[in-house]
């Protein structure tokens, strides 16, 4: 990350977490083979919903199984992740998100006033992504977004969208079948 105050990322001491020691069960898991296989029984999908909202809710993370996507394809785009993340604040910039497109390179997000220790790239499913300009129902104008493109890695872009539609097509193998 590039060089910053210290100061910029220190919270305010009614903002900390209080010291105490807590002890945690682990991260949440989450089996997606409920949705995943070719018979999912609506219980089974309705257990699921509740365990993702409650590990959001009590967690803001979790971890997903048997989601469908092979090892080998996770594997290469963490490894194009750390090339792309591992460059130049400069090069990074050089992609980053703007008033025109949520996509992109990030490391300034906030939280409760304080710059998080995070950098971010956002990347669009689905592109052109179309977005109503405004909430009016009469404004037709509509938002065009698409992803920036980054040099480095060379293959990164394609990466994330083979990632992409793994999931998606995992998903939504079942709705094929029928």
């Amino acid at each position: 990350m590039e060089e910053v105050e210290q100061e910029l990322f220190i919270q305010k001491l009614e903002d900390r977490p209080s010291l105490c020691t807590m002890e945690a069960q682990g991260i949440p898991v989450i089996d997606l083979s409920p949705v995943t296989s070719s018979n999912p029984s609506p219980s089974a999908i309705e257990t699921l919903v509740k365990e993702i909202g409650s590990a959001c809710k009590e967690w803001g993370f979790f971890q997903v199984t048997n989601h469908g996507v092979p090892l080998s394809v996770k594997q290469n785009l963490e490894e194009a992740s750390k090339k792309f993340f591992g460059q130049s604040v400069e090069d990074k910039k050089k992609v980053s998100r703007d008033e025109s497109s949520p996509s992109g390179y990030y490391d300034t997000e906030l939280t409760r006033n304080v710059r998080d220790w995070k950098q971010v790239f956002d990347f669009l499913a689905k592109e052109p992504t179309l977005f109503p300009l405004t909430s009016d129902e009469h404004d037709d104008r509509i938002l065009h977004w698409t992803n920036k493109n980054p040099q480095y890695p060379p293959h990164f872009r394609y990466l994330l969208f083979f990632f992409i539609s793994l999931v998606c097509y995992t998903m939504m193998q079942k709705h094929i079948h029928e």
